[in-house]
This record gives structure tokens, C-alpha cells and sequence, in this order.
């Protein structure tokens, strides 16, 4: 089995791959008869039969129209379509904690869509572990499908030898920031932590929006908590250490992360009602030119190239935190993956319309630009189709990475996580002794740990 402790050296050299041919197959059957009375029985049986409507449900975590991957989810699905007249996609398109909360619902009664989806390692293995995904080893070893993705990304959706989920994403995390904001405020790009907390309150005296965030999705607040963890901690693995029995939460590495996060959350770095903000709701405020930086992985580039800033953001990488930490060392996003239920009634068909998907999926996002970060390798000439300079600057960024950790959520185990998500998201709220916070996460480790 790959454990959810894999080292990170792997992903990080997986993202650095960018480029191979993805691929597609076809093919087709002709047949004769010369006896039509003893062969029209069985051939109208057989029609009937393949052209049995079927309807598969893809659940999905793309519903806004803004982002390029919505667009090229419904072009892929409806070429299915046209192809396969008999079959039916039906999309179920949800927002990330929405889905989550769904599928966890949907798990309960062994009702999971025909196509759900999951995150790596720790998230996933619940659900594998219940028997809910089919392995999908036959359907990755058809038309090439493997070689399409990244060198060593399918190893984090797999257990005992089993892959039970196919990624959309490779990502780091980034800041991306609006030129004319910062200009406008006559604020330079951060080189500490110190220095963006200083640029908040500039842009908050200057009357700028100065940071955005959708952290109604509690795993948003986690997500950059986690990149001030990765810096106080000097580098990779807090997490591990606490498995490992050599750390609690207790540690001055993660307590002074609580307090370094804290002193951005009270500069006024967020919007008000910033818990009340969904995901889309938050990089929205980004997108429209409202707010000066927003910290996400770079799988939001396609949707800022795609929206009115686009030609006026640029992107740095989390600078340290108190002189600690490497800027190089990222977070690290292996993606959300596609997963088929093992209950699906039309397994058979669900699996020929996902290696469809997948085998297409790098050439439809790169059409959209929206292959910035993507699990696959992309055959094409970024610069060449007109993506933009920020697009170029962060595909040079995946070349500097030199390693990074995972997201809380992808690595504690569910209940524990939970624990986390809620106690970060109530730093939004109120202020909090950091020993306190500790303490929350230790008595969620110590409860949920097996």
C-alpha cells in the first residue's frame, strides 16, 4: 500500500514535468448477413440492447462559469454525448466543501454517484477502505492512459496496488497580486511575512481591499495556515513528527505559526464576513479587481487569465516567517481526483466515458488556458497559445520547487482534520491564545488518532 506519508520528493519532482503527447483511440466493427430470416431476431436484440439509454451522474467540483474548466467540462461531455447518443451525462456540480459534505452523506447509505470526487491519501482512504471506489488498474492500462499523467502523482490515489481515482491537479500555492493596487498604494512585492503584514496595512490605509479569501470553505484558511506552519517549522513534515511521536501541537513551531497567522487576520488582511464567503464568492473579489493579493493554488490561474485583471497580476511565492523557512519549499497540491463507485449500475460504460475524459482533458483544458497545474503532461507551447506572462511566471515557479507539504486535510486523518478546520477557522472570528489552539488540535489528534 502507498502510504499517505509518501515522500514529498516525488511530488515535487512530478511537478516539474510539463510536457508529452496525450492521446485518444477509436475504433469500429462491420458485420454481414446473408440469411435475413434467421438473423433479424438476434441483430434487432442486439440493437435494442446497445442502444439501451443509460445515464451516468459525474459529480464534479466545477460550477462556476467562470472558471475555463467548467467550460471544458460541458464540451467534453457533450462530444461523450454526440458520440454515444444512448448515454446521458449528468452533472452534479458543487463547490468543494458542498461536495464533500454530500459525498459523506451519499457514502452513509453506499449511494455514491457513478463518478464522485475525492482528495489523496488520508481523505480518500476511508472511502477505499469501506470497498465504495472500483479500482480502475484495467481502464489507466488502456490507450495509454498512464502515460499521461505526471511521473508519480497516481501514487497518492493508490492503495494495495490499486489506483481508485485519476487527479485533475498538480499544484503549488502562490500569491497572486493585482500591479495596479499595489502600485496604487505604492507598496512593493513582500520578501518576509513581516513585510505582507506591513503591505496590509498600507493597502488597508489606502482604503484597498487587502487580501481575499472564500473561507465559509474552512479548508481555504487551512491552506495558508498550513504555508505558515511549513516556514515557522523550517521546513517540511510538522505533521509527521507529531505521528511520529517527536512533536505535539504544543511545539513552538506550530504555536508561533498561530500567532504569525493571527497578526495577518488582525491587520485587517480579509474581508469582513470573511467565513460567510464561499470559495468562488472570495477569488471572485480577486478576479474583479477588488482585492490586492489572494493566496491559492495555481490552479486558479486559468479563471484570473479568464476574468478582468487578467494583463494587471503578478505572483510571488510565501516569503519566511520570523528568518525561517525556504520560499522555494511549497504546499503542495496533488489534486482532486475522479473516483467510480463500485455500485455503479453501468460500471462498464462509467469507465469507457472517464478514460475518455481524462484521455482529453489536457488538450481541452490548454485550448481554454486552464492547463496551469493540471495532473497531466500538456503537449504545447504556453507562451506560443497566448497564455499570459502571469501564466508563464508560475509554470517557472513549478521549476524551482524543492519540496513542500501536503494540506492538513490530505494527511491527519478525517475527525482530526476536522478538528483543525474548524479551529483555524475561528482564528477569522476571534483571537486566540496560541497555546489554546494548541490545545484544540492536540485534543483532536489524541481523540481521533487510531
Amino acid at each position: 500500500m502507498v502510504t499517505k506519508y509518501k515522500a514529498l520528493s516525488v511530488v515535487a519532482a512530478s511537478l516539474l514535468t510539463i510536457s508529452l503527447t496525450a492521446c485518444g483511440a477509436g475504433g469500429s466493427t462491420t458485420g454481414s448477413t446473408t440469411d435475413t430470416k434467421t438473423s433479424e431476431a438476434p441483430t434487432a436484440t442486439a440493437q435494442a440492447k446497445k442502444q439501451e439509454n443509460i445515464t451516468i451522474t459525474f459529480q464534479n467540483i466545477y460550477p462556476d462559469p467562470t472558471d475555463p474548466k467548467n467550460g471544458m467540462l460541458k464540451k467534453i461531455v457533450n462530444d461523450y454525448q454526440t458520440k454515444n447518443p444512448n448515454i446521458k451525462v449528468e452533472l452534479d456540480s458543487l463547490n468543494t466543501d458542498q461536495q464533500k459534505l454530500k459525498l459523506k452523506t451519499q457514502a452513509a447509505s453506499k449511494e455514491v454517484p457513478d463518478i464522485t470526487i475525492v482528495n489523496p491519501a488520508a481523505q480518500m482512504k476511508p472511502f477505499v477502505d469501506a470497498g465504495l471506489f472500483a479500482p480502475l488498474n484495467d481502464m489507466v492500462d488502456q490507450n495509454g492512459l498512464k502515460g499521461t499523467f505526471q511521473e508519480g502523482i497516481l501514487n497518492w490515489y493508490t492503495f494495495n496496488n490499486n489506483i481508485y481515482a485519476l487527479p485533475d491537479g498538480n499544484n503549488i500555492a502562490v500569491v497572486y497580486y493585482n500591479k495596479d493596487l499595489f502600485k496604487q498604494a505604492g507598496v512593493e512585492v513582500p520578501k518576509t511575512f513581516e513585510e505582507m503584514v506591513a503591505t496590509v496595512k498600507t493597502l488597508k490605509g489606502k482604503g484597498i481591499q487587502p487580501m481575499a479569501i472564500g473561507e465559509k470553505d474552512s479548508w481555504t484558511g487551512s491552506f495558508l495556515f498550513m504555508n505558515v506552519l511549513l516556514r515557522t517549522n523550517g521546513g517540511p513534515g510538522f505533521l509527521q513528527s507529531v505521528v511520529d511521536g517527536k512533536k505535539t501541537f504544543a511545539d513552538p513551531a506550530f504555536t508561533e505559526a498561530v500567532s504569525s497567522f493571527q497578526d495577518l487576520v488582525q491587520a485587517g488582511a480579509f474581508q469582513e464576513g470573511a467565513t460567510s464567503f464561499d470559495y468562488n464568492a472570495g477569488e471572485n473579489l480577486f478576479k474583479t479587481g477588488k482585492a490586492a493579493m489572494y493566496f491559492m493554488g495555481s490552479w486558479a490561474t486559468g479563471g484570473i487569465e479568464t476574468s478582468s485583471v487578467n494583463g494587471k497580476v503578478g505572483v510571488f511565492k510565501f516569503p519566511t516567517v520570523k528568518g525561517k523557512g525556504n520560499p522555494d519549499e511549497f504546499m503542495l497540491a496533488p489534486g482532486s481526483a475522479f473516483a467510480i463507485s463500485a455500485n455503479s449500475k453501468h460500471l462498464k460504460e462509467t469507465k469507457d466515458f472517464l478514460n475518455y475524459f481524462m484521455l482529453n482533458f489536457p488538450k481541452e483544458a490548454f485550448a481554454v488556458k486552464g492547463a496551469v497545474g493540471i495532473a497531466q503532461k500538456v503537449d504545447g507551447d504556453f507562451k506560443a497559445a497566448g497564455y499570459s506572462d502571469m501564466a508563464m511566471e508560475v509554470l517557472g515557479l513549478f521549476k524551482q520547487v524543492k519540496g513542500g507539504d501536503l494540506a492538513f486535510d490530505n494527511t491527519m486523518n478525517p475527525g482530526t482534520a476536522q478538528g483543525h478546520l474548524t479551529s483555524i477557522q475561528n482564528l477569522f472570528v476571534q483571537k486566540k491564545d496560541p497555546a489554546e489552539v494548541g490545545k484544540e488540535h492536540q485534543t483532536a489528534y489524541e481523540t481521533n488518532k487510531k
